[in-house]
C-alpha cells in the first residue's frame, strides 16, 4: 500500500486573527447577520427560499449595475472615455451573472412553484425599483411606469429624478454633436422624459464613425462598448420571459401584466437603435 500523497489537515496560523470583540469582523463589515435574515419564507415550501434568494440576490446585482452606470453617465459628460469603458464592462458582466440566475431559478418545476405563489400576493419584479433605474439610466422613460412606486416615497423621487435627467445614450450623443458631427437638435434638445426615438442625423454620425473607426476611435469604442451592454441585457431579458413562461406557462402575473406576453414586448425595445440600424449601411 503507497502512503496518500494528499494532508487533509490544516493547522491554523497563528497570526490568522480569531478575537473579534474589539475589531471588525468579515460579517460586521457586509452586515452579514441582517442580509442573512433577510430571507423570510411566507410558506412551509422548501423551494419558497431558492426564489427569494435569487430575487434578492438580483436586486443587490441590480444596484451594482446602477451603480456603474451613474458613473458611467458622469464620466461620458466628462469626456472621460477610459473609467467609462472600464464600468459599461462591469454593467455588461452583471447581466450576464444577472442571466446565469435564471438557470438556477429553471430547477423550480411549475408544481413546486404553485405550492408557494398564491403566498406572494401582487407583489411582482415589475415593482423592482433597481431595474427600473436602468431602464431610465438606458433610456426606456416612461412616466406611466411611475404609477407603480407611489407607494414608496423615496423610489418614486429617485426614479422620477431618472425620468427628467438625460439617460447614458443621451450624454452620448451629446459628445458627438460637441465633436462635431451634425447632429439635429430635436435630438440634443428633446424632452428627456420620453422614451428616445431613433433619428437620421444620429445614424449618419454613427456611420462616420464606423466607416473612419481609427479617426474615431474613442466613439467608435464607445459604440461598441454600449452594444455589449444592450446584448447582454437583452439576453437577461429573454432568459427571464422563457424562465417565466417554463415555469407558469402564459398564466397572468402576480402583479397583474399578462406574464410572457408582456415580457416579450420588451425585447423589442432597444435602447442605442442607431447602432444596431447602421450595421445595414456597413
Amino acid at each position: 500500500m503507497t502512503n496518500c500523497p494528499f494532508d487533509n489537515s490544516r493547522k491554523i496560523e497563528d497570526n490568522i486573527h480569531t478575537d473579534f470583540d474589539n475589531e471588525m469582523s468579515y460579517g460586521d463589515y457586509l452586515k452579514l447577520e441582517q442580509i442573512l435574515s433577510a430571507q423570510q419564507p411566507m410558506s412551509t415550501e422548501h423551494d419558497e427560499m431558492l426564489f427569494i434568494i435569487i430575487h434578492q440576490s438580483s436586486e443587490l446585482w441590480l444596484k451594482l449595475a446602477g451603480h456603474e452606470l451613474s458613473c458611467a453617465i458622469s464620466c461620458i459628460k466628462d469626456n472621460n472615455f477610459g473609467p467609462a469603458f472600464k464600468v459599461i464592462a462591469r454593467v455588461k458582466q452583471i447581466f450576464i451573472q444577472l442571466t446565469q440566475s435564471w438557470n438556477i431559478l429553471s430547477t423550480l418545476t411549475p408544481s413546486d412553484y404553485l405550492k408557494f405563489r398564491d403566498d406572494l400576493g401582487k407583489s411582482s419584479g415589475f415593482q423592482s425599483t433597481g431595474y427600473r433605474k436602468l431602464e431610465f439610466m438606458l433610456g426606456n422613460k416612461n412616466k406611466d411606469m411611475l404609477k407603480v412606486h407611489v407607494s414608496s416615497q423615496s423610489a418614486h423621487k429617485e426614479l422620477e429624478d431618472l425620468l427628467n435627467k438625460p439617460s447614458l445614450y443621451d450624454e452620448v450623443i451629446k459628445v458627438m454633436a460637441n465633436s462635431g458631427f451634425a447632429i439635429d437638435e430635436t435630438v440634443t434638445n428633446r424632452d428627456f422624459t420620453l422614451p428616445y426615438q431613433s433619428n437620421k442625423s444620429v445614424v449618419d454620425a454613427w456611420l462616420k464613425i464606423y466607416q473612419q473607426p481609427e479617426k474615431y476611435f474613442q466613439l467608435y469604442e464607445l459604440a461598441e462598448k454600449l452594444v455589449d451592454i444592450e446584448d447582454s441585457f437583452q439576453q437577461w431579458r429573454f432568459k427571464h420571459m422563457y424562465t417565466v413562461q417554463r415555469i407558469i406557462g402564459h398564466k397572468q402575473g402576480t402583479g397583474g401584466s399578462s406574464g410572457v406576453s408582456f415580457l416579450k414586448k420588451a425585447l423589442d425595445v432597444s435602447f442605442f437603435p442607431e447602432l444596431f440600424e447602421v450595421r445595414t449601411y456597413l
